[in-house]
């Protein structure tokens, strides 16, 4: 088992200066910050050159290099990469975040933003972008690295246009998802998300997790729930078929090797969990992804 980590999330605050309508910046990864968190500011989030698992709200899934996702403010949100002890992965993220109560008051003197206010009341379930949106939105958000002042505002509003008039896009997080905000829930959340997925192949025993935070199984349970939107079974279950669907699109490895790998001794359950979550089974999916990718 992996040791849990001792360090401890907190509300990340977006500072921008008062040049700046909003903030940009390219990350290295892992740093401080790439922790389950959360901010009032809306967050245009770009991954170029890695993948990894992403979770926004009760949303969990597969990402991959060029992945754009808007996510709206209150809205919990991590992207995950698995990297050695003192790997690093250069510029990783490209990150944009923004007041959206700037970009509201500046529609009161610019009425063509006004255009966005259903856009932006969606993104806080939060929307990842595909097709061609997601490549202008991607060269846009490099673009900015070069760029400042009044051209670098042109760019933003253009990458709002684009985003928000697109029909290349899927919404992640469901409707009722509504976790506790405070500081003292983030930080038993954190690390409770951070030693699941460091360990989620393996059997992880609820009792432990529940301990970790010093609650009963059933209060646990129930805080997992509320905190995540997936009870702690589920949770497991989208962690290892996404881990799955990985192996199954860029490997050979029979799928019977996968079901062990991802932590499951049983083919058949396997099989109808994929089934189940994916809609196909494993074997019809590596078909689809290597058509795909090929």
């Amino acid at each position: 088992m992996t040791k849990i980590s001792e360090k401890r999330p907190v509300f990340e605050h977006v500072m921008t200066s008062a040049s700046e309508t909003f903030l940009w910046r390219c990350d290295d990864y892992p740093w401080e910050r790439n922790v389950w968190n959360i901010h009032p500011e809306y967050e245009i989030h770009l991954i170029r050159n890695a993948s990894g698992v992403a979770l926004i709200g009760d949303f969990i899934g597969q990402f991959e290099p060029g992945n754009l996702t808007i996510v709206g403010g209150g809205l919990p949100h991590d992207w995950v990469t698995s990297v050695a002890p003192g790997e690093i992965i250069p510029g990783r993220d490209i990150v944009l975040q923004f007041d959206p109560q700037r970009v509201r008051r500046a529609a009161d003197l610019l009425p063509e933003i006004k255009d966005i206010s259903p856009f932006l009341n969606l993104a806080l379930r939060g929307i990842r972008f595909f097709g061609e949106t997601q490549k202008i939105g991607r060269k846009i958000m490099e673009q900015m690295g070069q760029t400042h002042g009044i051209e670098r505002l042109s760019q933003f509003l253009q990458l709002l246009h684009v985003l928000s008039t697109s029909s290349e896009y899927e919404v992640l997080s469901s409707e009722g998802f509504s976790p506790n905000l405070d500081s003292k829930t983030l930080d038993h959340v954190q690390r409770v998300l951070a030693y699941v997925f460091e360990n989620f192949t393996s059997d992880i025993n609820l009792s432990d997790l529940a301990g970790m935070v010093g609650m009963s199984e059933n209060n646990f349970s129930r805080f997992f729930k509320k905190n995540s939107g997936n009870s702690f079974t589920d949770h497991i279950t989208k962690l290892r078929i996404s881990r799955a669907c990985k192996l199954l699109s860029d490997s050979d490895i029979p799928i019977t090797d996968i079901c062990f790998e991802v932590g499951y001794s049983n083919i058949s359950n396997f099989n109808r969990l994929f089934l189940n979550q994916r809609g196909i089974t494993p074997s019809k999916y590596r078909q689809l992804a290597k058509r795909r990718f090929h």
